[in-house]
Protein backbone atom coordinates (compact mmCIF):
# COMPACT_ATOMS: atom_id res chain seq x y z
CA UNK A 1 0.00 0.00 0.00
CA UNK A 2 1.37 3.51 -0.85
CA UNK A 3 2.67 5.77 2.06
CA UNK A 4 0.16 8.60 2.61
CA UNK A 5 -3.40 5.83 19.34
CA UNK A 6 -4.91 3.06 19.93
CA UNK A 7 -3.87 0.21 22.96
CA UNK A 8 -2.74 -2.84 21.94
CA UNK A 9 -3.30 -6.24 23.28
CA UNK A 10 -1.20 -8.91 21.60
CA UNK A 11 -1.34 -12.78 22.71
CA UNK A 12 1.45 -14.95 21.56
CA UNK A 13 1.66 -18.56 21.91
CA UNK A 14 4.33 -21.17 20.36
CA UNK A 15 3.24 -22.23 16.96
CA UNK A 16 3.47 -25.81 15.77
CA UNK A 17 1.22 -25.57 12.19
CA UNK A 18 3.19 -27.36 9.81
CA UNK A 19 3.34 -25.24 6.12
CA UNK A 20 4.61 -25.44 2.78
CA UNK A 21 8.39 -24.39 2.47
CA UNK A 22 8.87 -22.84 -0.98
CA UNK A 23 9.18 -24.34 -4.17
CA UNK A 24 12.37 -24.53 -6.40
CA UNK A 25 10.88 -21.47 -8.61
CA UNK A 26 10.42 -19.74 -5.65
CA UNK A 27 13.50 -20.02 -4.29
CA UNK A 28 15.05 -18.99 -7.63
CA UNK A 29 13.33 -15.79 -7.64
CA UNK A 30 13.94 -14.90 -4.33
CA UNK A 31 17.75 -15.46 -5.04
CA UNK A 32 17.54 -13.42 -8.33
CA UNK A 33 20.33 -10.47 -8.71
CA UNK A 34 21.39 -9.10 -5.87
CA UNK A 35 20.22 -10.70 -2.65
CA UNK A 36 20.86 -7.74 -0.52
CA UNK A 37 18.63 -5.29 -2.96
CA UNK A 38 14.81 -4.97 -3.73
CA UNK A 39 13.16 -7.36 -6.00
CA UNK A 40 11.24 -5.49 -8.39
CA UNK A 41 7.56 -4.16 -7.91
CA UNK A 42 4.85 -6.43 -9.94
CA UNK A 43 2.21 -4.68 -11.52
CA UNK A 44 -1.36 -5.00 -12.95
CA UNK A 45 -0.29 -2.95 -15.97
CA UNK A 46 1.58 -6.47 -17.13
CA UNK A 47 -0.74 -9.41 -18.02
CA UNK A 48 1.62 -11.90 -16.31
CA UNK A 49 2.05 -9.95 -13.25
CA UNK A 50 -1.51 -9.21 -12.97
CA UNK A 51 -1.97 -13.11 -13.21
CA UNK A 52 0.25 -13.12 -10.19
CA UNK A 53 -1.87 -10.65 -8.28
CA UNK A 54 -4.91 -12.05 -9.18
CA UNK A 55 -3.92 -15.28 -7.52
CA UNK A 56 -5.45 -16.61 -4.04
CA UNK A 57 -1.83 -17.07 -2.01
CA UNK A 58 -0.51 -20.37 0.19
CA UNK A 59 1.00 -20.20 3.62
CA UNK A 60 4.79 -20.30 4.04
CA UNK A 61 6.55 -22.68 6.85
CA UNK A 62 8.02 -20.34 8.82
CA UNK A 63 11.29 -22.30 9.04
CA UNK A 64 11.91 -21.87 5.74
CA UNK A 65 15.43 -20.92 5.34
CA UNK A 66 14.70 -18.54 2.65
CA UNK A 67 12.04 -16.32 4.98
CA UNK A 68 14.46 -13.90 5.64
CA UNK A 69 15.87 -13.48 2.95
CA UNK A 70 12.38 -12.45 1.11
CA UNK A 71 11.34 -11.09 4.29
CA UNK A 72 14.52 -8.31 3.80
CA UNK A 73 14.05 -8.01 0.06
CA UNK A 74 10.57 -7.17 0.43
CA UNK A 75 11.14 -4.07 3.15
CA UNK A 76 13.88 -2.82 0.55
CA UNK A 77 11.08 -2.80 -2.31
CA UNK A 78 8.79 -1.10 -0.01
CA UNK A 79 10.89 1.37 0.92
CA UNK A 80 12.08 2.14 -2.40
CA UNK A 81 12.39 6.25 -2.12
CA UNK A 82 11.45 6.24 -6.13
CA UNK A 83 7.90 4.32 -5.10
CA UNK A 84 7.69 4.35 -0.96
CA UNK A 85 4.45 2.71 0.79
CA UNK A 86 3.79 1.39 3.95
CA UNK A 87 2.90 -1.94 3.29
CA UNK A 88 3.86 -5.04 0.66
CA UNK A 89 2.19 -8.00 0.59
CA UNK A 90 4.69 -11.27 -0.86
CA UNK A 91 2.47 -11.19 -4.49
CA UNK A 92 4.16 -7.38 -4.99
CA UNK A 93 7.31 -9.21 -5.85
CA UNK A 94 5.80 -12.33 -7.52
CA UNK A 95 5.83 -14.69 -4.34
CA UNK A 96 2.29 -16.43 -3.98
CA UNK A 97 2.57 -17.11 -0.33
CA UNK A 98 1.24 -15.18 2.64
CA UNK A 99 3.70 -12.61 4.08
CA UNK A 100 3.51 -8.97 4.16
CA UNK A 101 4.84 -5.93 5.65
CA UNK A 102 2.77 -3.23 7.24
CA UNK A 103 3.71 -0.13 9.17
CA UNK A 104 2.17 0.01 12.30
CA UNK A 105 1.12 4.17 13.06
CA UNK A 106 -0.50 2.75 16.29
CA UNK A 107 2.70 1.97 17.77
CA UNK A 108 5.36 4.39 19.04
CA UNK A 109 7.91 4.49 16.34
CA UNK A 110 5.42 3.96 14.08
CA UNK A 111 7.39 0.51 13.02
CA UNK A 112 7.64 -1.56 10.27
CA UNK A 113 6.55 -5.43 11.16
CA UNK A 114 6.20 -8.40 9.02
CA UNK A 115 4.12 -11.08 9.06
CA UNK A 116 3.81 -14.73 8.50
CA UNK A 117 -0.08 -16.51 7.33
CA UNK A 118 -1.55 -13.52 8.73
CA UNK A 119 -5.52 -13.96 9.20
CA UNK A 120 -8.32 -11.79 9.97
CA UNK A 121 -10.39 -13.63 12.05
CA UNK A 122 -13.06 -10.77 13.25
CA UNK A 123 -14.22 -7.46 11.25
CA UNK A 124 -16.01 -4.66 13.16
CA UNK A 125 -19.83 -3.60 11.39
CA UNK A 126 -17.97 -0.24 12.19
CA UNK A 127 -16.61 1.07 8.67
CA UNK A 128 -13.95 3.69 7.75
CA UNK A 129 -13.41 5.66 4.26
CA UNK A 130 -9.82 6.94 3.17
CA UNK A 131 -7.72 7.37 0.34
CA UNK A 132 -5.50 4.16 -0.77
CA UNK A 133 -3.33 3.61 -3.64
CA UNK A 134 -0.83 0.76 -4.08
CA UNK A 135 2.32 -0.31 -5.25
CA UNK A 136 1.23 -2.86 -7.76
CA UNK A 137 -1.40 -0.07 -9.64
CA UNK A 138 0.68 3.23 -11.01
CA UNK A 139 -1.52 6.44 -10.92
CA UNK A 140 -4.55 5.16 -9.32
CA UNK A 141 -6.07 6.44 -6.17
CA UNK A 142 -9.62 6.12 -4.27
CA UNK A 143 -11.44 6.01 -1.34
CA UNK A 144 -12.16 2.61 0.01
CA UNK A 145 -14.43 1.75 2.50
CA UNK A 146 -12.70 -0.36 5.07
CA UNK A 147 -13.74 -2.02 8.67
CA UNK A 148 -12.64 0.42 11.51
CA UNK A 149 -11.06 -2.30 13.72
CA UNK A 150 -10.48 -6.29 13.01
CA UNK A 151 -8.62 -8.94 15.20
CA UNK A 152 -5.80 -11.09 13.34
CA UNK A 153 -3.78 -13.84 13.83
CA UNK A 154 -0.68 -14.29 12.47
CA UNK A 155 3.12 -16.10 12.43
CA UNK A 156 5.73 -14.93 13.38
CA UNK A 157 9.45 -15.12 12.56
CA UNK A 158 10.26 -17.19 15.82
CA UNK A 159 7.56 -19.27 15.05
CA UNK A 160 5.24 -17.17 17.67
CA UNK A 161 1.47 -17.75 16.91
CA UNK A 162 -0.30 -14.23 18.15
CA UNK A 163 -3.63 -12.60 17.74
CA UNK A 164 -4.53 -9.11 18.37
CA UNK A 165 -6.78 -6.76 17.87
CA UNK A 166 -6.08 -3.41 15.55
CA UNK A 167 -7.80 0.01 15.27
CA UNK A 168 -7.81 2.57 12.13
CA UNK A 169 -5.23 3.35 9.61
CA UNK A 170 -3.30 0.52 10.60
CA UNK A 171 -6.23 -2.03 10.07
CA UNK A 172 -6.58 -0.32 7.00
CA UNK A 173 -3.19 -1.35 5.68
CA UNK A 174 -4.14 -5.01 7.21
CA UNK A 175 -7.06 -5.08 4.77
CA UNK A 176 -5.20 -3.73 1.83
CA UNK A 177 -2.63 -6.76 2.51
CA UNK A 178 -4.50 -9.03 3.66
CA UNK A 179 -6.52 -8.34 0.24
CA UNK A 180 -3.34 -9.04 -1.76
CA UNK A 181 -3.10 -12.45 -0.36
CA UNK A 182 -7.18 -13.41 -1.58
CA UNK A 183 -5.94 -11.92 -5.13
CA UNK A 184 -7.96 -8.96 -4.59
CA UNK A 185 -7.02 -5.64 -5.61
CA UNK A 186 -8.24 -2.13 -4.18
CA UNK A 187 -9.42 -1.08 -7.41
CA UNK A 188 -11.93 -3.97 -6.99
CA UNK A 189 -12.64 -3.00 -3.80
CA UNK A 190 -13.88 0.56 -4.97
CA UNK A 191 -15.94 -1.36 -7.76
CA UNK A 192 -17.81 -3.61 -4.85
CA UNK A 193 -18.67 -0.86 -2.96
CA UNK A 194 -20.94 1.32 -5.71
CA UNK A 195 -23.12 -0.98 -5.42
CA UNK A 196 -23.32 -0.86 -1.44
CA UNK A 197 -25.38 1.69 0.47
CA UNK A 198 -23.64 3.02 3.46
CA UNK A 199 -25.31 4.70 6.56
CA UNK A 200 -23.55 7.59 8.49
CA UNK A 201 -22.52 6.76 12.08
CA UNK A 202 -20.08 9.12 13.18
CA UNK A 203 -16.69 11.15 12.98
CA UNK A 204 -16.31 9.69 9.05
CA UNK A 205 -17.16 6.14 10.23
CA UNK A 206 -20.35 4.41 8.44
CA UNK A 207 -22.23 0.97 8.94
CA UNK A 208 -23.29 -1.48 5.90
Amino acid sequence: MKRFIFSIITLCAVHSLQAQFFTTAERNHILQGDTSKMIRVTQNSIPAEDKILNTVSADISWQDTLLPVLKARMLYSMLDPNNEGVGIAAPQVGINRNVFWVQRFDKIGEPYEFYINPKIIWYSQLKQLGPEGCLSVADRRGDVMRSYAIQVAYTTLEGSYCTETIEGFTAVIFQHEMDHLNGTLFIERLSEQEQKVYKPAKNNLYQE
